[in-house]
């Protein structure tokens, strides 16, 4: 499976999207998920954009709830990390309990874990930087509920392999699977993998009733542990001859928007910053995918280097860049990110108490 990176080619993927299939099948292997999960955590379109496409099609409210609270679980994560900030690196809400290591199954690593479907899943991620929604909770689930991994490292080694790489949506959904940002542990047994996978395995350790869990002891083959230590090849920079004529314009791991400031005369840079990748590494299939975004942006050069060092090399007065909990440290005019709900902002303690607000603000739009 290939993603593709031409923007009108992205458009039509938006332009396909069947939601009312999408809410009756998604949690399947082979259901209709709309796979645009790369080009909203990029930036190239928002969760807005999706929705008032679909909307445009004459759908109601009611018909695709279901598709439009997924757009809005991507934004209720970005507005926990937005308002909490480093907080997400830690256990947010409670500790996560029967933690044996810090580290990561090793039969995870080499997707050795005997379970077929989540084998496969493993094998996928790393060949196309995708792994579907359910996979990666049936995977967090074996990773630290079974085999008693704490949630960082191996939180870590998926966000390093995705295309859709959100620290947020990341590193929240394996807290939730592990009972840290949720009242109790995600398990899934053998039989539910076999339902929405689409298998037919019998005979694993998975093949038991969801009261065993809690006492269940790791399987031998869970119990070999590694440290994540993967680090990020950047690229070389180009060679920059900015304008102090035009503003500068930032673009980076969050934000490859192609419309954004489209028609504006301006430097357009991509902001690589050694210091970011270091404390969220991604793997070289991931940068190659947001190198052949960038492509889609008129002018754009990369810059590998710190902010500071780019604002140096700048002569001009006018900086713009878009809001992020990842560009805090950025100096200029900012702008505000195309949120679903752009009214609904601050920190909200669950889904449910976010939605309740979002779903009452786009009614009045869409009744």
């Amino acid at each position: 499976m290939e993603f593709t990176t031409d923007y009108n080619e992205i458009l039509a993927l938006v332009d396909q999207i069947d939601p009312i299939k999408y809410s009756k099948t998604r949690n399947y292997l082979n259901g209709a998920v709309t796979k645009l999960s790369p080009y909203i955590s990029r930036g190239v379109i928002s969760t807005r954009f999706v929705f008032e496409s679909v909307m445009s099609k004459g759908y109601k409210f009611y018909e695709i709830e279901k598709f439009i609270q997924e757009l809005g679980w991507r934004d209720f994560f970005q507005l926990v990390w937005k308002n909490k900030m480093e907080e997400i690196d830690t256990d947010l809400k409670n500790e996560q309990q029967q933690v044996l290591n810090s580290g990561i199954a090793t039969a995870i690593v080499n997707a050795e874990t005997q379970i077929e479907a989540i084998d496969k899943g493993i094998t996928d991620l790393y060949e196309t930087g995708y792994m579907h929604n359910h996979l990666r909770m049936y995977t967090a689930s074996i990773a630290c509920n079974v085999a008693g991994n704490h949630w960082r490292t191996p939180a870590q080694w998926m966000y390093y392999h995705l295309l859709d790489a959100d620290w947020a949506s990341n590193a929240l959904s394996w807290q939730w699977v592990v009972g840290a940002y949720s009242s109790k542990k995600y398990f899934a047994n053998q039989a539910n993998i076999n339902k929405y996978c689409n298998t037919n395995q019998q005979q694993s350790f998975l093949n038991v009733e969801y009261h065993q869990f809690e006492n269940m002891i790791p399987p031998h083959h869970l119990t070999t542990f590694q440290s994540f230590d993967e680090s990020t090849n950047l690229p070389i920079s180009d060679t920059l001859d900015l304008n102090s004529d035009f503003p500068l314009l930032i673009y980076n791991f969050y934000n490859l928007d192609p419309l954004w400031h489209k028609d504006k005369k301006a430097n357009r840079i991509l902001l690589l910053e050694p210091n970011f990748f270091n404390k969220y590494p991604s793997s070289k299939k991931v940068i190659d995918f947001i190198l052949a975004l960038a492509k889609n942006i008129n002018g754009i050069k990369i810059f590998v280097g710190s902010f500071n060092d780019l604002k140096q090399m700048y002569k001009g007065t006018t900086i713009f860049y878009k809001e992020h909990p990842t560009t805090a440290h950025y100096q200029g005019s900012m702008t505000n990110r195309d949120w679903l709900a752009p009214e609904v902002s601050g920190y909200y303690s669950s889904f449910f108490s976010y939605w309740k607000k979002a779903e009452r603000e786009l009614k009045k739009l869409y009744a």
